[in-house]
């Protein structure tokens, strides 16, 4: 069997999410070593261990990815393991309170915007050089569909997903002629953590009808998950993919169709 992703050095932030989890996964399954980065440490070693358990080459780094030292340090510490730094896969990210614009807290937003594109673009920094110097790479950054349309009480985190989209496509121009594609992937709702809390700030006494109206919204009729995610990421970061740079892909279900 081919391994797509042998001898790659991947760097995979918000790790211990659900999305995080199942693309180091898929990127171990095909012969990549990790270095996975979150702020949750017990459940950042839970994602190591399900690494490992699979005999992949793996370490861990506990990091806050809104602060630049921390974030020169993970990627440094990938360099120091395992000699390069090929991959990273951007995908530290948090959601926001719902609110009408009137009452939004300005707190919440700058946390927000802090880990959603603060890390984002502090990752880039730090990764970029190393991979010019391996010869080239790829990023993925975790955007959304909110980063396509706007959400209306979700206006902290659309704005946070469309900055995300704009680091994106900048910093694919300028990395092209040095051989680093930089993509955006942009998912729907997905089943975990994340939708579990918006669903029940919508409806606190009934959650599950608020799943039940989001799903309508989905004309797959269903919530992504996370292994779909994991899919475009791989995709994106594979040879398969060497001309593709700059863009912005949905795992949707035909939301934005």
């Amino acid at each position: 069997m081919t391994l797509r992703f042998e001898n790659k050095i991947v760097i995979v932030t918000g790790a211990a999410g659900d999305i995080g989890r199942a693309t180091a996964q898929r990127f171990a399954a095909g012969g990549a070593k990790l270095v996975l980065v979150d702020f949750d440490e017990k459940a950042l070693i839970q994602s190591q261990l399900s690494i490992e358990k699979a005999g992949a080459a793996c370490i861990s780094v506990q990091a806050d990815v809104t602060d630049e030292q921390q974030v020169a340090s993970y990627v440094r510490v990938a360099r120091e393991t395992y000699g390069a730094v090929h991959i990273l896969f951007n995908n530290a990210g948090i959601e926001s309170e719902s609110c009408d614009i009137s009452e939004c807290d300005v707190a919440d937003y700058d946390r927000v915007m802090a880990v959603n594109v603060r890390g984002v673009l502090l990752g880039m920094k730090y990764a970029v050089p190393e991979m010019r110097a391996a010869g080239g790479g790829s990023i993925v950054n975790t955007a959304s569909v909110a980063g396509l349309s706007g959400v209306g009480a979700l206006a902290s985190y659309s704005a946070s997903k469309f900055a995300v989209i704009g680091l994106t496509r900048s910093v694919a121009i300028q990395q092209a002629p040095h051989n680093v594609r930089i993509n955006a992937v942009c998912p729907a709702a997905m089943a975990g953590r994340m939708m579990n809390s918006i669903e029940a700030r919508m409806m606190p006494d009934d959650p599950a009808t608020a799943h039940s109206l989001v799903e309508e919204t989905i004309p797959m009729g269903r919530y992504a998950q996370p292994a779909d995610v994991a899919s475009m990421v791989t995709y994106l970061c594979s040879e398969e993919a060497a001309f593709l740079t700059g863009g912005t892909y949905t795992v949707d279900g035909g939301v934005t169709a």
